[in-house]
C-alpha cells in the first residue's frame, strides 16, 4: 500500500475517492466548469498551457480545452482509477500521484486547484501554496469554499475532510511575489450553470 503523507490523501487514493468519481459524470458539469472558466479565462492573456492539481476525471479540463484549443493540458491525481479516465481524455497528460510530492520539471502559464485545498491537512498548506506558486509561469487559479476564518465542518460523515477558509488571502501573504486580478462566486441555485457554492480568485505575478 502507498504510504501517503497526511490521512486525508490516504482518503482520497482510496475507495472514497473513486466514489467520488462516479458521483460526478455527466456533460451538465462540464457546461457548468465551461462558464465558470470562460470568465476566469477572459482575464488571462497567452495561456498556453494549464496544470490542474486534484484533477479527478478531468471534468474542469475537459471545459478549458474547448475555451483553450491549443494549450497543452497536465493533470495531477491521487486516485489510480480517476487517473485511466484522465489518460482517455485527448490531449491530457495525466500524472498519477500526491501534490505533495510532485516534482515539476517546467513551470506552466496557469496553474488551478478547484474543491482541492478545502480537503488538505491545513499543516500541509504552506507547501501547498508554495507548489502553487513554484509551479505557475504567471496565473494561479483557486476555485474553493470560502471563509473569512478557518473552519472544519463534517464530510459525508467524516471528520477532519472538509475545512474552508481564505485560501486565495493566505496564498497572498506567503507569496507577496503574486497579486489578485479578478474573484467570483457561483451559487448552487443558479438557474443555467450551478456550482457548488464556490469562490474563484485569479492571481497573476
Amino acid at each position: 500500500m502507498q504510504d501517503y503523507k497526511t490521512e486525508q490523501e490516504q482518503f482520497w487514493a482510496g475507495a472514497f475517492g473513486t466514489e467520488y468519481a462516479t458521483r460526478n459524470l455527466g456533460p451538465r458539469w462540464v457546461a457548468s466548469n465551461l462558464s465558470l472558466f470562460a470568465k476566469v479565462l477572459a482575464r488571462t492573456a497567452g495561456v498556453r498551457s494549464v496544470l490542474e492539481f486534484g484533477a479527478n476525471i478531468g471534468l474542469n479540463l475537459q471545459a478549458i480545452g474547448q475555451l483553450l484549443p491549443e494549450a497543452s493540458l497536465t493533470a495531477v491525481e491521487i486516485n489510480a482509477a480517476a487517473v485511466e479516465t484522465l489518460r482517455t481524455l485527448p490531449r491530457v497528460n495525466a500524472v498519477l500521484g500526491s501534490m505533495l510530492e510532485y516534482a515539476p520539471t517546467e513551470k506552466q502559464d496557469f496553474v488551478l486547484v478547484k474543491g482541492v485545498l478545502i480537503h488538505q491537512d491545513p499543516t500541509k498548506l504552506p507547501a501547498v501554496y508554495d507548489l502553487l506558486a513554484s509551479t505557475s509561469s504567471r496565473y494561479v487559479c483557486i476555485v474553493e469554499y470560502y471563509n473569512p476564518a478557518p473552519v472544519a465542518l463534517p464530510y459525508r460523515g467524516h471528520d477532519n475532510r472538509l475545512f474552508k477558509r481564505d485560501f486565495a488571502g493566505e496564498f497572498l501573504a506567503r507569496r507577496p511575489e503574486y497579486s489578485l486580478v479578478d474573484y467570483g462566486f457561483v451559487y448552487r441555485g443558479d438557474a443555467n450553470f450551478p456550482q457548488d457554492d464556490v469562490t474563484w480568485f485569479l492571481l497573476s505575478k
